[in-house]
């Protein structure tokens, strides 16, 4: 019990947090359980297309870090909140600020985050758990901030939805990619780059859930 405890805490604290962060209009209870039970969801189907595609990893020889990092692990995991995400809350009428599409995917996120830092930290123990608690489990966050960002301007800028929607996607999975690939690597020139990575990610999710939380009533026209 104490490591799902551990494993939960970061979750939870992260997403009363986003909670908070929507000022104007916050989003139905029911509708962000949904969104945390999505991300668990999910977690079943992301595991079963990372087996087959690790099936394969072999072949790639020393390439092997970069295919594990951007298509096993980021491509197959920010697909399917991706997918959760669309088909779930693009036209929920809930869905009525572009900040709601952050929440709503940082949720989906954290929901997949716990269920995986589940997994994790009842086979590594406590350690396993502190240590993902300020790594991998905020790191799946901001890519949700990310994806909710581009998610929510597609929303409300239907001029060029298309281009946002494939940002909401494509970015995430990048940056998901470059995450997973440093620690997938060991190689010492990239783990000296993590930390900086890790801030980077931090400064631009707070800048752009700033952005969103204050511009509440961006036009089309003011920011094309």
């Amino acid at each position: 019990m104490e490591l799902i405890f551990i494993a939960l805490t970061p979750v939870f604290i992260i997403a009363f947090y986003i909670f908070y962060r929507d000022k104007y209009e916050k989003e139905p209870v029911l509708q962000l359980t949904k969104a945390l039970f999505a991300g668990v969801l999910i977690s079943m189907p992301v595991i079963f297309v990372e087996r087959l595609l690790s099936v394969v990893a072999p072949i790639f020889g020393l390439l092997r870090p970069a295919y594990d990092a951007f298509i096993v692990a980021a491509f197959t995991e920010e697909l399917f909140k991706f997918i959760a995400l669309y088909f779930l809350f693009w036209k929920n009428p809930d869905f009525s600020e572009k900040f709601d599409g952050l929440v709503y995917a940082v949720f989906v996120s954290l929901g997949f985050a716990g269920f995986e830092n589940i997994l994790y930290v009842i086979n590594g123990g406590i350690l396993v758990g502190w240590t993902r608690a300020i790594t991998a489990v905020p790191a799946h966050a901001l890519f949700g901030v990310v994806m909710g960002y581009y998610f929510g301007m597609a929303k409300f800028f239907p001029a060029i939805k298309s281009r946002y929607l494939q940002l909401s996607f494509m970015l995430p999975w990048l940056l998901h990619g470059i995450y997973d690939l440093i620690l997938m690597s060991g190689h010492p020139v990239l783990l000296w780059v993590f930390i900086p990575f890790i801030i980077f990610l931090w400064i631009t999710g707070f800048r752009r859930m700033k952005m969103l939380s204050d511009n509440r009533s961006w036009t089309f026209k003011e920011k094309s």
